[in-house]
């Protein structure tokens, strides 16, 4: 038995044909995904990797510039020197205090105005543009005023200091090793927490609201919300965070160089610090990049532990 079409005499292949003709080719739709993530390969592989990849190169290399001689290969012998040095450790130590008080002070203030923020009040519109106005002002005029405002012939700091009873004389806040890393720790946590502070009032919003009200119904006070509800609601958010802030201090430069360009003797002189004064100081550019290396692997293991402790937690909740 033969199946008539509707279509009328002479129109049923015209209609196949533009029918066929909407139909956008498989091989097309296949290229389409590749044809759009290739600018962004492309620009991975030459602005990203491929300065990976000399760096790694270059420090398995002596490397003398000066004397306009081509590099020559000596192995290991960079990193045997790194891992030899003692000031080598010296500086990872202070990178790694450096972070870990960056790291507690900017999340901790930025989780104290989130949840400050997350609750309504007047003019709050007003008050969170204004909480992000330290993390858009660039760092080098932000440096410039702390070092007028901690100066010690005429800083504003050394004013209210002086009304403390036993201050006799003007503090000299980036001379003494403690007190410059304090203010440098405190400058860059500034400078960053509103950017945390952002992240975690948008995690904050999406909890609902039902969660605290049953809660309350039960009989729980602010301090069992906060740590029943709020941490374990916005736990995956604290610890990108974290890696985050890990990462930006460990790769901090400005804020350091221009406030204390890594001294008292090597109070603030983390491992960025070290890099840019052997290469461009000592003019020792094969040391330098082993240097450079050896934070980039540290800077790899932070993001690998957060990687694994996020496929973990994925694997709980599953």
């Amino acid at each position: 038995m033969t199946t008539k079409n509707n279509y009328p005499s002479g129109t049923s292949g015209a209609t196949s044909r533009i029918h066929q003709a909407q139909k956008p080719p498989r091989a097309r739709l296949r290229l389409l995904p590749y044809a759009l993530a290739l600018p962004i390969i492309l620009y991975e592989l030459a602005l990203v990797v491929y300065p990976i990849a000399q760096g790694i190169y270059g420090s398995f290399q002596q490397i003398e510039l000066a004397a306009n001689s081509p590099p020559t290969w000596v192995g290991l012998k960079n990193y045997q020197r790194m891992f030899s040095d003692p000031d080598f450790w010296k500086v990872m130590q202070t990178t790694l205090i450096f972070t870990g008080l960056v790291i507690i002070v900017a999340i901790g203030v930025g989780l104290a105005t989130a949840l400050l923020f997350n609750r309504p009040f007047r003019f709050r519109p007003l008050a969170r543009a204004m909480l992000m106005l330290p993390w858009a002002f660039p760092e080098v005029p932000v440096v410039m005023i702390f070092v007028w405002i901690l100066s010690p012939q005429f800083g504003v700091v050394n004013l209210l200091v002086r009304w403390i009873p036993g201050v006799t004389t003007n503090p000299q806040w980036l001379q003494v090793p403690v007190l410059a890393m304090g203010w440098v720790v405190l400058i860059a946590s500034w400078k960053a927490f509103p950017f945390y502070s952002l992240v975690i009032l948008a995690a904050l919003q999406s909890v609902p609201q039902e969660i605290y009200e049953a809660a309350k119904v039960d009989g729980a006070n602010s301090l069992q919300l906060f740590w029943r509800i709020t941490v374990p609601s916005i736990r995956t958010t604290l610890e990108l965070l974290v890696v985050l802030a890990s990462i930006f201090s460990f790769k901090q430069f400005t804020i350091i160089y221009l406030m204390t360009g890594g001294g008292p003797s090597g109070a603030t002189e983390t491992i960025v610090m070290r890099i840019f004064n052997t290469a461009f100081r000592f003019y020792d550019y094969s040391y330098a990049t082993a240097l450079g290396v050896a934070g980039f692997v540290v800077s790899l293991v932070i993001a690998f532990f957060f990687i694994i402790l996020q496929s973990r937690r994925a694997q709980e909740n599953s």
